[in-house]
């Protein structure tokens, strides 16, 4: 690794960091503090849900998920904050190794004293720790909202617990493919398209896997490797998915690392 290159990695990406941390804040906060309203009418708001259709439900997974819950309203909130850490993980993917190239500076970074080795730790390193971070802002809103609005619902904090640890393996994921999506990709401009598609798209196909059961869409999402209603109901990961997600995150990486130092850099002309 190189410290120097990790430091200029890191600082280019604290205002994100920040901007997505509030965000996660924000939706986290205000959401969850509608909970008390929504659990003293549990009996409403469980007939209320009964009157949208199956595949309605399905596709928001609240076929599983009971809003009259703390976990349960947590869960489905958690669904919409995975879909705002998929794009940030995906921008910073996309965006790796991609903007040395749209900003002409790929060949001088690659003319110091640095293998491509150094430069690929370096920048994964630091585009990792912003991802902590980010994951330590949404375990610490998480259980300050939970401690601050579940009222006299009783919740289990070991299952809360395993709730938020999935979440950086869920960015692992996003910001992999993003990142070897991006060396296969001729020359990307501007990451918030891809990043944007990613997510959505992703998220698009869980909604589907719960229309259409029948159809093994769940192989593809991570929004269902990490599902927050399986998880709430079983108190466990789904094994097999959980180990799919990991070794597509691990071979996107490989395959990344190769790409990248068998890459041939265009030079400013």
């Amino acid at each position: 690794m190189n410290k120097n290159i990790y430091r200029h990695e890191f600082r280019s990406r604290i205002r994100s960091v920040i901007s997505w941390s509030l965000a996660v804040i924000s939706m986290i906060m205000v959401f969850f503090s509608l909970f008390p309203a929504f659990s003293g009418e549990a009996a409403m708001v469980n007939q209320m849900m009964e009157n949208f259709p199956p595949e309605f439900r399905s596709a928001f997974g609240l076929n599983t998920l009971d809003l009259s819950s703390a976990l349960g309203f947590f869960g489905f909130i958690l669904i919409f904050v995975q879909l705002c850490l998929a794009i940030q993980a995906g921008n910073y993917g996309f965006g790796l190794v991609s903007i040395e190239e749209s900003e002409l500076t790929a060949d001088f970074l690659l003319s110091k004293p640095v293998s491509r080795d150094q430069v690929m730790n370096s920048k994964l390193l630091a585009v990792l720790t912003s991802l902590i971070i980010t994951n330590l802002v949404v375990w610490v809103s998480g259980f300050t909202a939970m401690q601050l609005f579940h009222g006299e619902h009783e919740y289990d904090a070991g299952r809360l617990a395993l709730l938020l640890s999935g979440v950086l393996i869920f960015q692992l994921f996003f910001l992999s493919v993003g990142l070897i999506v991006s060396l296969v990709v001729r020359r990307i401009r501007n990451v918030t398209p891809y990043g944007l598609g990613l997510g959505f798209g992703m998220y698009v196909l869980s909604a589907f896997s719960g229309l259409f059961a029948d159809v093994k869409l769940e192989y593809l999402t991570p929004f269902k490797h990490l599902d927050p209603a399986y998880i709430i109901q079983h108190g466990t990961f789904d094994t097999p998915l959980v180990l799919l997600n990991l070794a597509v995150s691990l071979v996107s990486l490989v395959a990344s690392y190769w790409l990248y130092i068998h890459r041939d850099i265009p030079a400013v002309s």
